[in-house]
C-alpha cells in the first residue's frame, strides 16, 4: 500500500477495551495504517475495570480518515448522547472509506445517524435497541452493508478485523496476520451465544443485565429523539 491508512478509534469514559484493543492489534498491522486514538476531549481515557489509556487526539483535531472504528461498552448510550463525541462520529464517519464498530458501538453510529436502513451487528442482548436508529439489526457475527462493516460482541472484533484486513491487503495477508498472532479461537464451553448457552446460564445472565435494562433503552431513545436527520 503506497499512501498511509488513517485509522481512528475513538474513545470514551468505561468501554470495553477489549472492543478496541482487539481490533487495534490486527488493523495496526495493515500496510500503511496510522492509528489515531482518539477522545472528545483528548489526554486521557479510563476504560471498564480501570485500564487507562493516555495521550489521546482530541476528535475534533482530527480532520479525516480512511476507517473509523467504534468501540462498544456499558457507557456506549452515554456517549450517544454527548454533545462533544457524537457529532465529531458523523463528521469522520460521512468522509471515511470505513465505517465500522464492535459492539454496542454500533449504536454510537446509528445515534449519529450512519446506519439509517442498513444492517449493523451489535452485542445480543442490545441489538435490539438498533431499531431506535432506523437501523436494521443482523445477528451475524460479522455484518456489512456497503462500507459499513460492524462486528458482535466483544470477542467478535477480532473476526471484524480480520474481514477488514482480507478486504483492504488481501485473504494471503489476513491469513498470515492470524497465523502470526495465532488466533484460533478454542473456548473451553459453548456458551458464547444464547442460542448455545445452557438454559441456566442464559437465565443468570439476564437476571444479572436486568438493572441495566430500562436506563440503557431510555438513553437510546433519548439519544435517537436527537439523531440528525
Amino acid at each position: 500500500m503506497s499512501t498511509p491508512l488513517t485509522i481512528v478509534f475513538p474513545l470514551y469514559p468505561n468501554l470495553t477495551q477489549l472492543d478496541f484493543t482487539g481490533p487495534f492489534q490486527f488493523l495496526s498491522r495493515l500496510p500503511g495504517a496510522r492509528t489515531i486514538i482518539a477522545s472528545a476531549k483528548g489526554g486521557e481515557i479510563e476504560a471498564e475495570g480501570g485500564m487507562v489509556f493516555g495521550r489521546t487526539t482530541r476528535l475534533r483535531d482530527i480532520e479525516a480518515c480512511d476507517i473509523l472504528c467504534v468501540p462498544g461498552g456499558f457507557s456506549a448510550t452515554e456517549a450517544a448522547l454527548d454533545p462533544d463525541f457524537l457529532p465529531h462520529i458523523r463528521r469522520l464517519g460521512l468522509g471515511a472509506r470505513y465505517i465500522t464498530s464492535v459492539c454496542t458501538g454500533s449504536l454510537i453510529l446509528g445515534a449519529a445517524g450512519l446506519l439509517k436502513g442498513r444492517r449493523a451487528a451489535c452485542h445480543w442482548r442490545w441489538r435490539h435497541l438498533l431499531t431506535e436508529f432506523g437501523a436494521i439489526p443482523d445477528a451475524g457475527r460479522v455484518v456489512r452493508d456497503g462500507n459499513i462493516l460492524t462486528g458482535g460482541g466483544v470477542t467478535a472484533g477480532i473476526d471484524f478485523a480480520l474481514t477488514l484486513v482480507a478486504e483492504v491487503a488481501g485473504d494471503a495477508y489476513a491469513q498470515q496476520l492470524q497465523l502470526g498472532l495465532e488466533y484460533a479461537p478454542a473456548p473451553p464451553f459453548n456458551a458464547g451465544r444464547p442460542e448455545t448457552a445452557p438454559p441456566e446460564i442464559l437465565a443468570a445472565f439476564e437476571a444479572r443485565m436486568a438493572v441495566l435494562v430500562p436506563p440503557r433503552e431510555a438513553e437510546a431513545r433519548r439519544a435517537a429523539a436527537q439523531m440528525p436527520g
